[in-house]
């Protein structure tokens, strides 16, 4: 029996298979010919760590051996939209300058740039606070009250937005809540011209939609990345709202230079507008659903993409009793409350604390306004390829976690101890931007954790600690004024912080985990 005359004709490799990574292939053994013109003994594909010389005996053999490793994908009906698994080893992993020229990265991006605005609309009040109480004649206790109304629409809004982006999907939810802050944030000063309650009312709103941007953030990344590459996915999200710190901080005081008190806020809002304008129209909320993407990445995320982890649709009430009644759930509450607790913390006393141990103004410094907050950008992107490669090594995801929690609340927890005992302010700002800069770390251990032990339930969840973040915030900022008065110390206060740091990495390395839970018993 002769082979049909299509065997014959030169066939091209396609890059996307498995010969790109020839030390998965091992002494692939070839059919046998069965006609005597053309028989051939049984070949042997042999690749090494040392040689990727590949030697055929038949032309037929190669096109055999390729069609075997591109095999028919498999269709799955468990999801509305259908999506195609391939095997592992068909697909290698993409290189650097693949992994930054990929669509999930393009989405990734805008997310981060989302996160920008976020942060910059919430810290431009701290600036403009300071005119608008001169004009308008506030005391200082009611600045306070304007600059935390923002928390009070905070609270209320993570845990219904949560639940939101586990029915609905990142990306309507996240255009909703940017757009929505956005414009609060383009009308705060047509509210700050008008009263005192439409001031205060705006800010509440600010605070009401910022509360989905992280539980959508977590959503998209999910959708989009591996679990091998979630890690530095979310290291570069979490930049980008960390440099909204550095950017609203630093461009208000120019900006409401040339455009008075008003115009950071203008500035923001319509950026805000625009970012929804290019979400909507250049994104997709899956991989299965985008336009843009190549047919090797959507290949390469299905290939990578666990079963068991994909989210599925869920009621729109989430089963919060059961929740509750994990371990693992209330390691991500204490985890992100100590985060919040911390971070608060910082932001809020430390100018205050320079000033009175070592008569330094840091808001006349423009190191404070940059310099930490950059640093724990850049660092927790460093920590998210750090932290892939350590599962891509072979590493549970849940040791990987502990790891990268430990370094993100025991790394503060001495850096902050070091900042008390520091002599000069200069040693004291080194142990500052060292705390908030191993503070990303974190970034990789609980921020990344919700959608591995709870994939369906990963918004509210996220939700849900943060609500208990913003309380741990609150309490923090509020209880360091009174620990101070009381004690008469900023060190003991700080002291205090580092051993609630402590605590919480205890409890997270005894109770978390990587693997999914199991929550719907009895549904």
């Amino acid at each position: 029996m002769n082979y049909p005359a299509a065997v014959n004709r030169p066939v091209r490799l396609s890059p996307a298979t498995s010969f790109q990574n020839p030390r998965r292939i091992k002494n692939i053994k070839l059919p046998r010919r069965l006609d005597k013109s053309s028989s051939c003994t049984t070949s042997t594909l042999t690749t090494s760590a040392t040689s990727k010389r590949i030697d055929f005996q038949h032309e037929g053999y190669r096109l055999w051996s390729t069609s075997r490793l591109l095999r028919k994908p498999r269709v799955s009906s468990d999801d509305a939209q259908p999506s195609v698994s391939y095997d592992e080893c068909e697909i290698s992993e993409p290189s650097f300058l693949e992994f930054i020229t990929s669509e999930r990265v393009k989405v990734v991006a805008m997310v981060a740039l989302a996160l920008a605005l976020c942060n910059a609309d919430r810290v431009v009040m701290s600036v403009a606070v300071v005119p608008l109480s001169q004009s308008r004649g506030w005391s200082q206790s009611f600045a306070g009250v304007v600059q935390s109304s923002f928390l009070w629409g905070y609270l209320i809004s993570p845990i219904a937005g949560g639940t939101l982006v586990d029915y609905y999907g990142g990306k309507v939810v996240m255009a909703c809540g940017v757009a929505l802050w956005s414009m609060a944030t383009f009308l705060t000063p047509w509210a700050a011209e008008n009263s005192l309650l439409a001031l205060l009312t705006m800010r509440a709103l600010l605070g009401v939609a910022e509360g989905v941007a992280l539980p959508c953030m977590n959503n998209m990344i999910a959708r989009w990345f591996p679990q091998t590459e979630r890690s530095r996915a979310v290291g570069l999200a979490m930049a980008g709202f960390q440099l909204g710190s550095a950017i609203g901080l630093t461009l208000s005081p120019i900006l409401m230079s040339q455009g008075g008190v008003g115009g950071p806020f203008i500035i923001f809002g319509l950026s805000g507008f625009l970012w929804v304008l290019v979400w909507v129209s250049a994104t997709s909320s899956t991989p299965e659903k985008s336009h843009q993407i190549s047919k090797y990445e959507l290949q390469y995320i299905q290939s990578k993409r666990k079963k068991s982890s994909q989210p599925k649709s869920t009621k729109i009430i989430p089963p919060f009793k059961r929740l509750l009644s994990k371990l693992p759930t209330w390691s991500l509450i204490i985890a992100n409350s100590m985060h919040s607790w911390g971070f608060f913390v910082i932001l809020s006393w430390m100018p205050i604390y320079f000033k009175t141990i070592y008569h330094v103004d840091l808001r006349q410094a423009a190191w404070f306004s940059a310099v930490p907050w950059s640093m724990m950008a850049l660092v927790g992107y460093f920590a998210g390829v750090f932290s892939d490669k350590l599962i891509q090594g072979g590493m549970t995801v849940t040791l990987t976690r502990k790891i990268m929690q430990s370094f993100g609340f025991v790394g503060p927890g001495i850096a902050l101890i070091g900042l008390i005992m520091a002599k000069s302010p200069v040693i004291a700002s080194a142990w500052l931007t060292l705390a908030v800069g191993l503070k990303s770390f974190s970034h990789c251990g609980f921020l990344v954790n919700f959608q591995e032990i709870a994939p369906q339930y990963s918004g509210v969840l996220h939700g849900m600690s943060n609500t208990a973040g913003t309380f741990a915030a609150i309490i923090g900022t509020v209880g360091a004024g009174y620990f101070v008065e009381l004690v008469g110390s900023f060190q003991g206060f700080l002291l205090l912080t580092a051993f609630l740091y402590f605590s919480a990495a205890l409890f997270w390395n005894l109770f978390s985990t990587g693997e999914r839970v199991n929550f719907d018993d009895g549904d």
